[in-house]
């Protein structure tokens, strides 16, 4: 004869249908994560051409309708695959072109033209150019523009060249850590920029002479050096492309930095576009700056690295400046004893 399960042990039934709903949700809450297209099936249904065309009419859904309060927008959007279409055709494209590019433009104006070097022997004589509070800043801002251009390209292009070498569980810790980087030092970049440009604006008014200093392309056309005062026309170039580009570039990010005061998608998508064609484009020129300063100029690294600059360097590259200051020349037999001793004697630069 069959035995009668008790009543009070009938709880057991609905508990064990309960924990029987669960898994079968976390096993297609798993599989959704492990793929990412059944994700996206299970979150909406498939987006065919007929829903497109309700999407861009205007019309309005259950599976269209953002779930935000106040909101005006679908949840799949034709703004956002503008944008999308924008980012993938030609904005990334183009930063291919401008940073890899401006490497083999370097490359081919090594190759061709070599290092330029002083025309006449050094005189030994140093002028001061650059104080140590500029040269703090300037080394501050260019480590921090290098840190955030890496982990820009990284945000980038990392997905396409780093997660098929390293896998996705390396790819996302890495893209963690440059999401991080990336956003909490663009602001403090920002910050030191306004003030270096703000300190250097004096010596970057654009003047006469800087055409004819472009007609001869800094010196690479024709004999002699052009005219040129405490920055060349290159430097003011580069300068002012800080301040409009540079500006525009640390707008946008802050724009999408902090998204909670009212910016809308539209404005979060266009700061994009605007952030990363800005950022290719001085990450390009700031490789040609680096390249002349560094292994492109004799003479040009000394200036920011100690502060000062030969006689010679000094009236070759900015003749007007050297003019101006060449009664400040000091030995330098005189600097290195100064460094060496223990007083502080050693004069400070001072620029302009």
């Amino acid at each position: 004869m069959s035995k009668s399960i008790p009543w009070w042990a009938l709880w057991r039934l609905p508990l064990l249908a309960l924990v029987l709903v669960a898994s079968l949700g976390a096993a297609q809450f798993a599989l959704a994560q492990a793929d990412p297209d059944r994700e996206a099936a299970t979150a909406v249904p498939a987006v065919d051409a007929d829903a497109w065309r309700q999407i861009k009419s205007g019309e309005t859904g259950p599976n269209y309708r953002d779930s935000r309060f106040d909101s005006n927008y679908n949840l799949i959007n034709a703004s956002g695959e503008t944008w999308r279409q924008i980012r993938d055709r030609w904005v990334s494209p183009f930063g291919v072109i401008a940073v890899v590019g401006m490497i083999v433009v370097i490359a081919l104006f090594y190759l061709v033209f070599g290092r330029k070097k002083l025309d006449e022997p050094r005189t030994g004589r140093k002028l001061p150019r650059w104080s140590l509070m500029v040269r703090s800043l300037h080394w501050t801002v260019a480590t921090l523009f290098i840190l955030l251009a890496l982990t820009g390209l990284n945000l980038a292009f990392g997905k396409a060249i780093f997660r098929p070498v390293f896998g996705d569980g390396a790819w996302a810790a890495m893209m963690s850590g440059t999401k991080l980087i990336h956003n909490y030092l663009g602001p403090l970049f920002g910050i030191l920029l306004v003030i270096l440009l703000v300190r250097l604006l004096a010596d970057n008014i654009p003047r006469k002479h800087d055409l004819n200093w472009f007609a001869k392309g800094g010196g690479l056309i024709g004999k002699g050096h052009p005219d040129a005062g405490f920055a060349n026309a290159g430097e003011k170039v580069w300068y002012w492309l800080l301040a409009t580009a540079g500006i525009a570039v640390i707008i946008s990010g802050l724009v999408m930095d902090f998204p909670n005061y009212g910016q809308g998608r539209d404005t979060m998508q266009w700061a994009n576009i605007i952030h990363a064609v800005g950022a290719f484009g001085l990450t390009a020129v700031a490789l040609g700056h680096i390249y002349i300063g560094t292994l492109g100029t004799e003479g040009s690294f000394e200036a920011m690295a100690t502060g000062y600059v030969d006689e010679t360097w000094a009236k070759e590259h900015h003749n007007l400046w050297y003019e101006q200051v060449k009664d400040q020349a000091i030995p330098g037999e005189q600097l290195e004893a100064a460094s060496r001793s223990s007083t502080g004697d050693e004069p400070e630069p001072r620029s302009g």
